[in-house]
């Protein structure tokens, strides 16, 4: 039986590849964004089988809606596709307090509003399959990208939990961390701002390099899509999945240096137990 989606911000980017891959794989979709005109074309192409719904992630009372209206729609739904989504690029000093708060309420609170949106009525299903789109940026820290970085952060704890609480009614959770792909992620998506002079060899650096970089990522959109479609698939899917070459390039090296640094300083680390029953019994540093 065809699968009905929900895909957050379906008009462009990785959003608009996956639209046009679930609907051409045969699935149902409610494809949603801002500005819904923006996918009027999916709707004269595909008719019946997608309905195109507008929604501001950061309303809670929107996302309700979007659920709403795909229930009405199709009776039901499969999947969901957290993809909406945007990081600009900027000192933390010179990145205001209201740019910090909007990157945060798109990236996550976004997220959490259109999950637990969804939640209810996939825990009635006793099925369903969230798919959170977060980055490499959920997993190392990106010069420049603060906000984004700390909103990503936050979408692979929450969805951690998530996962734990649902999987006993038949939910499965997927965290999808793409490295560099072939959007205007990197184009219209963001704001490059190289900062004052002082952060010239970090942030400005980072600048210089997203400018070069805009179209010659390594990822392929239309790939990325085949492989989501296949890991809703799957009886018993990733909880994380990294996409791209230098994603997962990225990951492995930061993760080897991580587990360097706890395995260094373990022992300062359980030196804080209480004494005794294989607690610490003197400080690291009073050792001789």
């Amino acid at each position: 039986m065809a699968k009905v989606w929900l895909i957050t911000g379906s008009s462009r980017g990785l959003g608009r590849a996956l639209a046009e891959a679930v609907l051409e794989s045969g699935e149902r979709l409610v494809a949603t964004a801002r500005k819904p005109e923006q996918l009027s074309d999916l709707v004269e192409r595909y008719g019946d089988r997608v309905r195109a719904v507008a929604l501001d992630v950061t309303s809670e009372s929107a996302a309700t809606m979007a659920i709403a209206a795909t229930v009405g729609a199709f009776g039901r739904i499969d999947v969901l596709v957290n993809n909406a989504g945007y990081g600009d690029i900027g000192s933390i000093e010179d990145t205001s307090l209201a740019d910090f708060r909007a990157q945060i309420e798109t990236n996550l609170f976004g997220v959490i509003n259109v999950t637990k949106a969804a939640i209810p009525v996939m825990r009635e299903q006793r099925s369903g399959h969230i798919i959170q789109l977060s980055s490499i940026g959920g997993r190392v820290g990106p010069v420049g990208r603060a906000p984004y970085a700390a909103a990503k952060w936050g979408v692979e704890g929450f969805s951690e939990v998530l996962a734990k609480e649902v999987a006993p009614f038949g939910i499965k959770v997927t965290i999808v961390e793409p490295g560099g792909f072939r959007t205007d992620f990197a184009g219209a998506s963001t704001t490059i701002r190289a900062g004052r002079p002082e952060y010239d060899e970090t942030v400005g650096k980072v600048a210089r390099f997203q400018r070069d970089y805009d179209g010659k990522q390594p990822g392929d959109p239309a790939r990325a899509a085949a492989v989501i479609i296949h890991i809703v698939s799957l009886d018993a899917p990733p909880l994380r999945l990294l996409l791209g070459s230098d994603a997962a390039h990225a990951a492995e090296q930061a993760d080897l240096a991580r587990l360097e640094a706890d395995r260094k300083w373990r022992n300062l680390s359980v030196s804080t137990d209480f004494e005794g029953k294989g607690g610490a019994k003197e400080y690291p540093w009073e050792r001789k």
